[in-house]
């Protein structure tokens, strides 16, 4: 068993501030930003940034659903973190200035299975994961 870490980003045509106030409201504008993948998501206490508590059902495949309690914490400013209470999944959004804007990043990273599954997941799973990231990350430019 190892981890396994997925990752997308994405430059924004927004100011950093504005564009963190968007990704830490989770109860207006993240649910906007959740494609098809997500469902039965809801906030569960709080709804803006470190405390908010929210639940959901992930997709990744038409098998495999993770059902998620995230808890979110700041550790830093522009850095959101969403702890899974039902698994070791960590998700991780960053929000940085850059020249042409915001750049905004999910990190996920879980420990993954052992055998030959958790080869396959390691394998395959990571570039599902940025998939499904990329359309999140897609909205956000929408939104913004």
């Amino acid at each position: 068993m190892g981890k396994v870490t997925a990752i997308a980003e994405r430059t924004i045509e927004a100011p950093a501030d504005k564009v963190r106030a968007l990704v830490a409201d989770y109860a207006e504008t993240r649910p906007k930003l959740l494609t098809e993948h997500y469902r039965d998501y809801e906030v569960i206490e709080g709804g803006v940034g470190a405390g908010t508590k929210a639940r959901w059902k992930l997709q990744a495949t038409s098998k495999r659903v993770r059902d998620v309690a995230a808890t979110v914490t700041e550790p830093s400013e522009g850095t959101l973190v969403e702890t899974d209470a039902n698994s070791s999944m960590v998700t991780t959004w960053t929000v940085r200035e850059v020249p042409e804007g915001s750049l905004v990043r999910i990190e996920t990273t879980w420990d993954g299975a052992g055998g030959i599954g958790g080869f396959f997941e390691k394998t395959f799973a990571p570039g599902g994961l940025k998939r499904i990231y990329e359309g999140v990350l897609g909205k956000l430019a929408e939104v913004v």
